[in-house]
């Protein structure tokens, strides 16, 4: 079964450029090469956004392969098919990586041992129920790629297909 989905880089170091190219074509299968431009939202690095069509996991891997370099901000996201959920992954330098199922229609679906254990640590009073939720919604992490996704609003979008 394929899917599809899109590979949002929000800044990298234009050294790390390459690497993200070489690396994507390492989980596609065909030559990827983005169309990198400036990312205002901080000077001095780059952002792309790549669509991509493949088999289910694809976007784990990708994740897996750029969660590494630790001066990356991006996103990955896959949609829903009929035999999987979708996902979403962010990743920033500050917070590292935050994974996430979602459904049909883009909302985040979150398993109920993980509301359990976050209702359970707030009835400890080891934290406060709604951080909880609110890290369960990966809101820390919205809140740092926001400047960096109204900053790429316009540019350039490249389909890649996977090779099966």
């Amino acid at each position: 079964m394929a899917t599809r989905g899109v590979l949002y880089v929000h800044s990298a170091p234009r050294a790390l450029c390459p690497h993200i190219e070489w690396a994507v074509a390492g989980i596609l299968g065909v030559r990827a090469s983005l169309d990198w431009v400036r990312q205002p939202a901080s000077p001095g690095t780059w952002r792309a956004e790549l669509s991509w069509q493949g088999q289910i996991g694809t976007a784990s891997k990708m994740a897996s392969a750029l969660r590494g370099w630790d001066l990356l901000r991006f996103e990955v996201t896959s949609e829903p098919c009929p035999t999987a959920e979708g996902e979403r992954y962010s990743s920033t330098p500050a917070l590292g990586i935050f994974h996430a199922v979602t459904g049909i229609h883009g909302d985040i679906l979150i398993p109920e041992d993980r509301l359990r254990a976050a209702m359970a640590r707030a009835a400890r009073g080891e934290s406060v129920l709604e951080t909880e939720i609110s890290t369960l919604l990966g809101k820390p992490w919205d809140d740092e790629l926001e400047p960096f996704r109204h900053a790429g609003e316009g540019a350039p979008v490249r389909w890649l297909h996977q090779v099966v």
